[in-house]
């Protein structure tokens, strides 16, 4: 039995293969409960998220596994294997573990020490959990490895400043139009990633600000913590005309924003900041081309937040110390867990033959 990693990222992948192969919850769902009905996959949890979609997995073989898997990949991104060798990655049993203790850090993040990511693996092994896909291995390895990223950031100044993506996206935003006092706010999207960039933009003075969901219950307690509004998606049309600055990341698998609903919200007079984080992209590539508007994408958000990379740099060490130490106490405990089926066999034996005897 292996523990094994396949999958793609931010570093081995272009974000058009990043968007075609990402997941939303409901497809992550479908994900687990497709990967461990396969012969070759007993176990499986799989993170999707707007800079990786991986596929944590047991499996009988590595080999056979791993090829389940990377078919399972070309096939969820719609592209030929060919594609999708030429950008996974593939780890095994401790190097597997060491990867998955990484990116609960922080460390293999578009933002060094970003700690949104920390909640969506959570949430990837809830996901798992509750469809019947993550058991007693895939549970050890993700709760030793939730235990790391805690540790990362209590112990270390790894998440100190601009680290996350929200933020991120905020500060750019801050850096296109100076003050938010008076700016016109849209947060497009309710999920961990709205939230915080709802809470940066308040935090940077947005007082005039508009919260969207699918629906308008989940995205009503972010509204009330920033003092902002809620509206459903159905009324993004005329939000948009009413905004200055928009920063969207739903998990839509197509475009929300298109040219016809944009064009409206366009005038020299008050050019429109648009920021789209989502993976997928919300904004159809063609509304950069309108004018008195900018969009701003993933890609820009990675080149702003690689400039305070720096400042962060030097919790890099003791981070790889806490991960190598969790790492330690994980093999234990795994070591513990496959060897109890053995001792309790050789327990009963001993007391069967110790039954025998006195009975003779």
């Amino acid at each position: 039995m292996s523990v094994l990693v396949v999958g793609v990222n931010h570093r081995t992948a272009p974000l058009d293969l990043l968007e075609r192969i990402a997941l939303d919850a409901q497809g992550v769902a479908k994900a687990v409960s497709g990967l461990v009905a396969l012969d070759s996959v007993r176990e499986a949890v799989v993170l999707s998220t707007c800079n990786r979609t991986e596929v944590y997995a047991v499996a009988e073989l590595f080999h056979q596994g791993f090829d389940d898997i990377q078919h399972f990949l070309a096939t969820t991104a719609g592209v030929d294997l060919e594609t999708i060798n030429s950008h996974t990655y593939a780890e095994h049993d401790d190097a597997a573990a060491h990867h998955l203790f990484s990116v609960a850090a922080g460390l293999d993040s578009m933002v060094l020490g970003e700690g949104e990511v920390l909640g969506q693996v959570r949430d990837a092994w809830e996901i798992a959990q509750a469809e019947g896909a993550a058991r007693s291995s895939l549970n050890l390895l993700f709760r030793h490895c939730l235990e790391t990223g805690k540790r990362a950031r209590t112990e270390t100044d790894i998440a100190r400043g601009t680290a996350s993506m929200s933020h991120a996206a905020v500060e750019m935003a801050v850096d296109h139009l100076g003050s938010l006092d008076n700016v016109s706010v849209a947060v497009v999207g309710a999920g961990v990633m709205g939230e915080g960039i709802a809470v940066a933009l308040h935090g940077h003075g947005a007082r005039r600000m508009t919260v969207l969901n699918r629906t308008e219950e989940h995205g009503r307690s972010i509204a009330d913590r920033v003092d902002g509004t809620v509206q459903t998606l159905a009324a993004l049309n005329h939000v948009l005309v009413e905004s200055d600055l928009i920063i969207t990341c739903t998990g839509a698998q197509e475009p929300i924003i298109t040219t016809d609903m944009a064009r409206p919200a366009t005038s020299p007079d008050r050019p429109t900041l648009i920021i789209d984080i989502a993976v997928p992209r919300d904004v159809h590539h063609e509304v950069a081309q309108l004018s008195d508007v900018t969009v701003l994408n993933l890609d820009d958000v990675q080149r702003w937040a690689a400039r305070g990379r720096e400042a962060r740099t030097s919790s890099v060490e003791a981070v790889r110390a806490i991960i190598s130490e969790e790492l330690d106490r994980y093999a234990i405990a795994s070591s513990a867990m496959q060897a109890a089926p053995l001792i309790s066999a050789l327990r009963s034996h001993f007391d069967s033959v110790r039954r025998d005897e006195l009975d003779r």
